[in-house]
């Protein structure tokens, strides 16, 4: 029989592979087998992949409810690290349900967590999640600047980080031009 850990680490796989019905079920006896062994913070952490695959399939108010879940249980065990994790999640559901302002309050809370933190990794990873959002929202300059600001923090960029440095590049030396002319 497989451990709860071996299944996470299958349900991760098929995550990839966007099998997302085959990882909910692995996720779900995953969660059930931390349960089962006093895990509970694997068992939230279950959650969260489940709320994942639901947001995967576009059925983000079921994603919110497993998330906000898995949230109180690491606010209650004073777990800062993921529950910032699970509000940066939960800032993508909130675009998704166009509920923008919690999208918005979401990102902040955790960005600022992981700067607390002093985990760069994730606090650059959620200020381009934030910045793409605003840029998506038509708020180009901050969107720009806040994107470049996460930029800052990140050792390598991929391709389309590139892309997106020279983009919000370009539309920052716009702005600077538009308020000192």
């Amino acid at each position: 029989m497989a451990s709860a850990r071996e299944l996470q680490e299958q349900g991760v796989k098929l995550f990839d592979q966007h099998d997302y019905e085959a990882a909910a079920r692995l996720f779900q006896q995953a969660r059930d087998l931390y349960e089962q062994g006093g895990q509970t913070d694997m068992a939230a952490e279950m959650m969260v992949n489940i709320g994942l695959v639901h947001r995967a399939l576009g059925e983000n108010q079921q994603a919110l409810d497993m998330m906000q879940e898995a949230l109180r249980f690491f606010q209650e065990a004073n777990d800062q690290r993921r529950a910032a994790q699970v509000m940066g999640n939960m800032g993508a559901v909130y675009a998704a349900l166009g509920h923008k302002e919690e999208a918005y309050k979401a990102y902040r809370q955790a960005a600022d967590t992981f700067k607390a933190l002093d985990d760069t990794r994730l606090y650059s990873e959620t200020l381009l999640a934030l910045g793409m959002l605003q840029v998506r929202q038509g708020q180009w300059f901050e969107g720009a600047a806040t994107y470049q600001v996460g930029l800052a923090g990140l050792d390598k960029l991929n391709g389309r980080q590139k892309f997106m440095k020279r983009l919000t590049n370009f539309l920052l030396r716009l702005n600077n031009r538009a308020t000192s002319s």
